[in-house]
């Protein structure tokens, strides 16, 4: 193109002639975001797909596992910051060429595009062979444990109809991976009427459970049937707890990096819980686990939560 470009431009460009000259580079360009509507309606022949309000929607529009962040120096971090936090629900890396800055809360990285520098800010562990690995670990997992807990699960049904009537499983509106809500289900602990004022913390003692739900708590079983979500794919056996809607949305106003935790899925168990950050403990402390585990992920950190959990599955003081 022959009009000026300007220095937003000039970047873009310059990160997408290193993709459509070396190919081995293994990228698809699929679309240019802009800060403007007056931009234009190309760039190299790739074709602008729309504003950096719309970037969370085009994510996921477009299957998009990687996003370049191209802006001048002069750009107000900010602005920076903005684009990156629209990325926070889908499950990309984020890479920014080329300003200098050290205002990130997570780790940064340098890494190289066909010679040109960027800052990794935010890159998944969990992909490719580690993503199929994982996977199997949780279908073999989850089946052995369903077969083995059968009988035990069928006497807990039983004794749970006994005390209260009402279903034997709970089930419950959680936000899992990328932020995406699903049905967890569980043992049911509380009478079948204890959330007719609306949503509570539950707390040691908490007068809205059955005795036989202090028990299962106390021990753990209400959680036994989210096997049955491992299995279906909603949950892995290790990842960051679920929460609920309500109690997203209030954390991630007042917790920095808080909605990172849901690059991954949710799980039965994880790194926060065995370190004691369970039940009625700090959110802004257990965010940290979450985000180590997400960041620093191994199948054998995995297998060791496991064994970890498994050891203190009887003892926990926080099982509210």
């Amino acid at each position: 193109q022959n009009r000026h470009l300007t220095p937003l431009w000039q970047s873009a460009r310059m990160i997408l002639q290193k993709m459509l000259w070396m190919p081995e580079l293994g990228y698809d360009a699929v679309g240019v975001v802009t800060l403007r509507d007056d931009e234009g309606q190309d760039v190299l022949g790739i074709p602008v797909v729309g504003l950096g309000t719309d970037l969370g929607r085009l994510i996921d529009d477009y299957d998009v596992d990687e996003v370049i962040i191209a802006l001048p120096e002069d750009t107000a971090h900010h602005d920076l910051l903005w684009l990156i936090s629209q990325c926070e629900r889908g499950r990309v890396t984020v890479r920014v060429y080329p300003d200098l800055f050290q205002i990130m809360a997570g780790a940064i990285s340098i890494s190289e595009l066909g010679g040109l520098p960027v800052l990794t800010v935010r890159d998944i562990a969990l992909k490719g062979w580690r993503r199929v690995a994982k996977r199997a670990m949780d279908i073999a997992g989850s089946v052995v444990g369903l077969v083995l807990l059968s009988p035990l699960m069928v006497f807990v049904a039983i004794l749970i109809q006994l005390e209260s009537p009402g279903p034997v499983f709970y089930v419950q509106e959680r936000m899992g991976l990328d932020a995406l809500p699903f049905r967890i289900i569980k043992f049911r602990s509380m009478r079948a009427n204890a959330e007719k004022d609306g949503p509570g913390w539950t707390t040691a003692g908490d007068p809205r459970r059955t005795k036989i739900g202090n028990l299962l708590r106390k021990l753990n079983i209400d959680e036994f049937p989210q096997l049955i979500n491992v299995l279906i794919g909603d949950m892995s056996l290790v990842g960051p707890r679920p929460e609920r809607p309500v109690y997203v949305e209030q954390f991630r106003r007042s917790i920095p990096r808080y909605m990172d935790r849901h690059r991954e899925k949710a799980g039965m168990t994880g790194w926060a819980q065995v370190n004691g950050y369970r039940g009625d403990t700090s959110i802004a402390e257990r965010t940290k686990y979450d985000l180590w585990y997400i960041e620093n992920w191994s199948l054998i950190l995995d297998v060791k939560i496991v064994l970890r959990t498994l050891l203190q599955f009887f003892r926990s003081p926080n099982a509210y």
